[in-house]
């Protein structure tokens, strides 16, 4: 990536969006309470990102105790807040360039945990410059929180933001590898360590609730072809709720798609139960000197 323009439409963008993002995550954090809904939260948020000028790069994800990622309400949720470990994960899109973002609120009274992610961002982020390997990432981030007696989750990534892509090169690793992705300035990256109390592996459980498009497709049935019209035009190749359909008989039809390979399927990924986990997570456009920070606090 010779010559970046950093001042060019796409990273004001980027900016634009990550400035968005950070709003609404310290006001979505601030809404959690016990006995406050988890699909209030989420509506709120999604809500308040379009009325700041954005789009939800994805669907917002609560993630409570052992869980990781990929998880939202589904349309009928009445599930409420305890005294949990919630992990916020938020995304926003401004002409489908993107930002990403997470944070920790613990209403569960394991304080060190949620430190141990947030402080291991710091760390990776200290690292970041044009011309570090990715691996050098991994390591500032193992080391904090193995240094806090956790372990990172090691099969769960930071990543690249395309253009209507989510999930694009390079991984950023949350642990040490022998060797990884030599960074160049101007790749947006979204940096994630997290920190369980767990092994380490998260897996896939049986709850599903966030799709995306997996190719276009002719369907016959009505309600399907009207769910990927809607798809296509509103979310493109990014992910979506089910909660977000306005078809009859979503559950139904989103089988329908799936079994016909046009989407796909996001199940909650998962430690054992009783761990927790910890997340903390900020999109970077890389620099020749280090990293510009889009989703801070203003």
């Amino acid at each position: 990536m010779a010559d970046v323009d950093l001042e060019s439409e796409q990273y004001e963008k980027n900016r634009e969006a990550g400035e968005i993002l950070a709003e609404v995550r310290d006001e979505a954090a601030e809404m959690v309470e016990v006995g406050v809904a988890h699909l209030e939260v989420a509506e709120w948020a999604e809500e308040r990102i379009r009325e700041l000028g954005g789009e939800p790069a994805f669907p917002v994800n609560i993630s409570v105790d052992h869980e990781a990622a990929h998880a939202t309400p589904a349309p009928d949720d009445e599930e409420t807040f305890g005294e949990e470990m919630i992990n916020l994960d938020i995304g926003v899109h401004v002409d489908g360039w993107l930002a990403d973002t997470a944070v920790t609120v613990d209403l569960s009274g394991n304080n060190e945990l949620a430190a141990a992610s947030a402080e291991a961002l710091d760390a990776a982020i200290e690292t970041v410059e044009a011309g570090v390997d990715t691996s050098e990432i991994g390591a500032a981030v193992e080391e904090v929180i193995e240094g806090y007696g956790y372990k990172p989750v090691v099969n769960l990534t930071g990543h690249g933001l395309g253009h209507w892509e989510q999930h694009t090169e390079p991984n950023i690793p949350n642990r040490a590898i022998s060797q990884g992705t030599t960074l160049e300035a101007g790749q947006v990256v979204a940096i994630e360590p997290f920190a369980t109390t767990g092994t380490g592996k998260v897996h896939e459980g049986s709850d599903e609730q966030i799709f995306a498009l997996e190719r276009q497709r002719s369907v016959r049935n009505r309600q399907a072809r009207q769910a990927l019209d809607q798809i296509t035009e509103e979310f493109k190749t990014l992910p979506f709720a089910a909660r977000w359909l306005d078809v009859p008989r979503v559950e139904m039809t989103l089988r329908r798609l799936k079994q016909q390979d046009v989407v796909h399927g996001y199940p909650v990924l998962q430690e054992q139960e009783g761990e927790l986990v910890s997340q903390k997570e900020h999109t970077v456009i890389v620099t020749e000197d280090g990293c510009e920070v889009t989703t801070r606090s203003r």
